[in-house]
């Protein structure tokens, strides 16, 4: 039986189900708890689990990071929860410098079977410090898995993935996602970690994003439609590891490229992506691969200016025409 939950609701189901099957998984953040979470996305969850398994900590991120990193060494599998991914800045050297490579350090006789996981990139007028996309920092970092789900189906698919998998994974959400609706099932499935999703068939162009952009991808295909063309559209869900494949296959049907981020443009997911395909499927091109990004600096507070930093629909068409005319 499938119905229409938000995405907050199929992030707790996962949490739930996960926790309910394996002993070992317990959730610790900032309001995680007595609060039922800073979106409600834990909501009920200290009732059915009790205070040894969903923890309310202090604000000192890298002290119940580090904390989660220890409980993962011990044989347990903790789902961490920044408020933001913002604030992971602070417990950085418990991500990188620990989760991320006990494993290799220690020959392989300690796996980090860890969850991070909260929201990412911008969330409103929330400004320049509480507005930033990590995906490509995080992704860029051997021994880490980052996943960023665009939608309710996948976003419970893909975190039970990641709180079985047995090394760490980020786990990127958007606070402007959780009250989206969608289809998921009420019996169990996953989806496995590093396989992209052609989201829709097209002949014309290739569209690449991931996360809360694919909802302004989607506004920009229809538009797009109306007027003739027919897009591919891809969501990566995984930005590491990539489904290099699945793009390349998809540009080598369509000829043309258009990569969409949130992030700045600077070394992000989309200057790998275009990177691969001209190594990859570059007498397949048409056109020059363009990319769809926000602006290379701090996110503003104006709501105008929020509005020019981000990817838009009409800079994805004016994208789109781009290769297809030139």
């Amino acid at each position: 039986m499938v119905r229409e939950i938000q995405f907050r609701e199929a992030i707790r189901e996962a949490m739930v189900e996960e926790m309910r099957r394996d002993e070992t998984v317990f959730l610790m953040g900032e309001e995680v708890a007595q609060y039922d979470g800073a979106y409600k996305v834990s909501k009920g969850m200290l009732a059915e689990f009790g205070p040894r398994r969903v923890i309310d900590t202090p604000i000192s991120e890298l002290g119940f990071a580090g904390i989660g990193v220890g409980a993962a060494m011990n044989g347990l599998r903790p789902i961490i929860e920044f408020m933001t991914f913002n604030f992971s800045l602070v417990a950085i050297d418990q991500v990188i410098n620990n989760a991320a490579k006990i494993y290799l350090m220690s020959g392989g006789q300690f796996n980090i079977p860890i969850v991070f996981r909260g929201p990412t990139g911008s969330a409103g007028q929330l400004a320049a410090t509480h507005s930033q996309c990590f995906e490509s920092w995080y992704a860029n970092c051997p021994g880490l898995k980052v996943v960023v789900p665009s939608n309710p189906y996948d976003a419970k698919g893909l975190l039970k993935s990641a709180i079985r998998d047995n090394d760490p994974v980020i786990f990127m959400e958007s606070e402007l996602m959780y009250g989206d609706k969608g289809p998921v099932p009420e019996e169990e499935y996953l989806i496995p970690l590093g396989k992209a999703d052609v989201k829709r068939e097209g002949s014309d162009v290739t569209i690449v994003s991931f996360g809360k952009m694919m909802k302004v991808v989607w506004a920009a295909v229809k538009e797009l439609e109306s007027q003739g063309t027919q897009p591919e559209v891809i969501d990566l869900r995984t930005v590491r590891p990539l489904d290099y494949d699945t793009v390349i296959r998809s540009v080598m049907k369509t000829n043309r490229l258009v990569v969409v981020e949130e992030s700045w443009p600077l070394g992000n997911i989309a200057t790998e992506i275009a990177y691969m395909v001209q190594r990859k499927a570059f007498d397949y091109l048409d056109a020059p691969i363009r990319r769809v990004t926000g602006a290379d600096v701090p996110m503003p507070f104006s709501r105008p200016l929020v509005d020019a930093y981000l990817p838009s629909v009409p800079r994805i068409i004016e994208a789109v025409k781009a290769v297809m005319y030139i």
